[in-house]
């Protein structure tokens, strides 16, 4: 009797999965939002693009993305100066000491990211969410060329959630 109530409950989760991942593929692309700085430090530029994207028009307000674009670039105004000052020192002393200079650099950028994705959860849980959006700090490919960069990606949630009648 116990095996056939596991085998229920086996069918509920895989019904529930099949549901998500099919509101899921009805849900628009993820917008993008690419770094726009003149300065990259491990794949994170200085700054993100701040225009307003269209595919956001009625989903939140343009005054809203500004504003978190704006956070989250001051925090880059803040963090990159000094990572490229140690960029800058560990490149000068990297033959001398075996390429070990390099590491406060790693670990501020690898910081830098941290509070990034802090502030990106603390917009979600205070606005996007509701707004049944995700905001996420991501890698993607460049666009000119084979390397990595950190972009926002900026998700569409499902409206409604999955109710289940009793």
């Amino acid at each position: 009797m116990m095996e056939d109530f596991d085998e229920i409950y086996e069918e509920e989760e895989d019904e529930d999965r099949a549901a998500e991942e099919q509101l899921l593929k009805y849900s628009p692309d993820p917008v993008v939002v690419r770094g726009s700085g003149h300065v990259t430090v491990f794949g994170l530029s200085n700054k993100f693009e701040s225009e307003f994207p269209s595919s956001l028009t009625g989903k939140v307000a343009p005054e809203e993305f500004k504003a978190s674009i704006t956070r989250v670039n001051g925090c880059l105004r803040k963090t990159l100066p000094v990572n490229v000052r140690w960029l800058l020192c560990g490149c000068l002393c990297c033959c001398c000491t075996l390429g070990f200079s390099l590491w406060p650099v790693v670990c501020l950028s690898k910081r830098t990211r941290r509070s990034i994705e802090k502030l990106l959860e603390w917009e979600n849980n205070r606005l996007y969410h509701k707004l049944c959006l995700h905001w996420r700090l991501s890698t993607r490919k460049c666009e000119s060329n084979n390397m990595l960069e950190y972009v926002i990606l900026i998700e569409f949630l499902p409206k409604s959630p999955i109710f289940r009648p009793d």
